[in-house]
């Protein structure tokens, strides 16, 4: 007997989540995801019309879920706030090397095979790293608040630079399968936020 679910959409999304991030976007079929969901066909079309609406409600779900992690991490507490904020950027060096060197971040595994295909997803991708990078700029705020940062960081810049560097830095150690791009990145953040090294 199959077990009930009483949300069919969100666990064809929350299935089809690590086998787009094995495999990308345009190389997975919706059979093998469906199969994979155990759903028959008819239940994909009636919460998704196409797979391009699928993939845009994919990452949209990925950052939900990506967002309340962030929260979790990030939020006041009794460390400083730049200690919080250089948890979050731990998280990707080790992530990555317990993955072996196996990128577990959907918005990169899909930012550049999707962009040019789809304007919606391109559009979630955008709005999805837009809020992380906001929620970051908001700890740098806290650590310049607290003294843990250095007034003189512009926290919204600070945000994105270092948002964008670690985002180029997973894509490179996709293609050197090692750690070294992270690595520089982790170098470079410490040394941007006037942090021992």
């Amino acid at each position: 007997m199959k077990p009930i679910r009483l949300n069919i959409r969100q666990h064809i999304l929350d299935t089809a989540k690590p086998i787009i991030l094995g495999k990308g976007f345009v190389a997975v079929g919706l059979n093998e995801v469906l199969q994979a969901a155990d759903v028959p066909k008819g239940s994909f079309y009636h919460y998704f019309k196409s797979k391009e609406l699928f993939g845009e409600a994919l990452i949209a779900s990925y950052f939900e879920d990506y967002l309340l992690e962030v929260e979790l991490l990030l939020k006041a507490n009794s460390e400083s706030a730049a200690t919080r904020f250089m948890q979050y950027w731990n998280g990707w060096l080790t992530s990555l090397a317990d993955k072996d060197m196996q990128c577990q971040c959907l918005a990169v595994k899909l930012a550049g095979e999707v962009s040019d295909l789809s304007e919606a997803m391109r559009l979630a991708l955008h709005q999805g790293t837009d809020r992380v990078i906001g929620r970051l700029a908001q700890c740098v705020e806290e650590g310049r608040a607290d003294g843990s940062l250095p007034t003189s960081l512009d926290a919204a810049v600070c945000a994105e630079t270092l948002y964008e560097m670690w985002f180029g830095a997973s894509l490179l150690t996709k293609l050197r399968r090692d750690p070294s791009a992270l690595e520089c990145a982790m170098r470079s953040t410490k040394q941007m936020l006037g942090l021992s090294t």
